[in-house]
């Protein structure tokens, strides 16, 4: 098994998302690539700890390959916009990719580059392309939120 993380906005939505690829094994939602240790949502929330809300995806390469993770997590989200998603607005709906080995730091350099210069985008991505840090997991009831109330996502 291997590990993916991705921010993209609130993750509710976004576990969502790849929870129902093929090939991802388990996610988990939580908090990374901040300052403050141990974060709880309503810290989180106040835009002052540095995180980002996160989907940890861990997932069978044999299924499915990081390059196929990346794709799913450039359409579930908006990458061109600084610090928001929709109505969400903060640096902890940022748009990141947080590799945790060189080759996901590659692949995800060149799939950012790739998508950039395709035009599909009129605005540049913003998309940050950092090192994995501790991951801190949400609070029990942000865990699959959306399927626990049967939701399929978080639009009307």
């Amino acid at each position: 098994m291997a590990l993916a993380t991705f921010g993209a906005g609130c993750f509710w939505g976004v576990e969502e998302t790849f929870r129902n690829v093929p090939g991802v094994i388990n996610t988990v939602v939580g908090y990374m690539g901040g300052h403050t240790e141990n974060p709880t949502y309503e810290e989180v929330c106040t835009d002052q700890t540095g995180h980002a809300e996160v989907v940890q995806v861990e997932y069978d390469p044999e299924k499915i390959s990081y390059d196929q993770l990346l794709e799913v997590f450039w359409n579930c989200h908006n990458p061109t916009t600084l610090n928001r998603q929709g109505l969400d607005i903060g640096t902890q709906y940022r748009s990141v990719i947080f590799y945790h080995t060189p080759e996901q730091k590659e692949k995800a350099e060149a799939s950012k580059e790739k998508l950039d210069r395709s035009g599909i985008f009129k605005d540049p991505i913003v998309t940050e392309i950092v090192p994995a840090k501790t991951f801190y997991r949400a609070e029990e009831y942000h865990q699959r939120y959306l399927q626990k109330r049967g939701l399929g996502s978080c639009h009307l």
